[in-house]
């Protein structure tokens, strides 16, 4: 997988190596794969990124590790770019609403930011 990139990722400020920071070392290092999957194949499996309905273009990485589920929502700009924002782990069924919507947010920041 190393070396054959078709998409790059790109970290909006520090919000994802804030939540990236903070994981176990197991964790982390499915992100790792996880992004690199990501980054080098070009249909990435739903399992482990997926388009958010209801939402403007927002996706969720997700990583499962033993019964601890994590999500990381990004978006795209210009195609290949995976912009990441915000992470959490997830401790319900349904995805909470404050999460999308902070990432939303944080989305919209980050195209402000583009167009000054």
């Amino acid at each position: 997988m190393a070396g054959n990139f078709i998409r790059n990722i790109f970290y909006y400020k520090a919000f994802y190596l804030d939540f990236f920071a903070k994981l176990r070392p197991e964790v982390k290092k499915k992100f790792n794969w996880t992004l690199q999957l990501i980054a080098t194949i070009d249909r990435v499996p739903e399992k482990y990124f997926k388009h958010i309905a209801g939402t403007t273009g927002l996706y969720e990485i997700r990583v499962e590790v033993g019964s601890d589920i994590f999500r990381v929502f990004s978006f795209f700009d210009k195609g290949h770019l995976v912009i990441l924002v915000n992470g959490f782990q997830k401790k319900t069924q349904k995805t909470p609403k404050n999460e999308i919507e902070l990432a939303e947010r944080l989305k919209k920041q980050y195209f402000d930011e583009q167009g000054k």
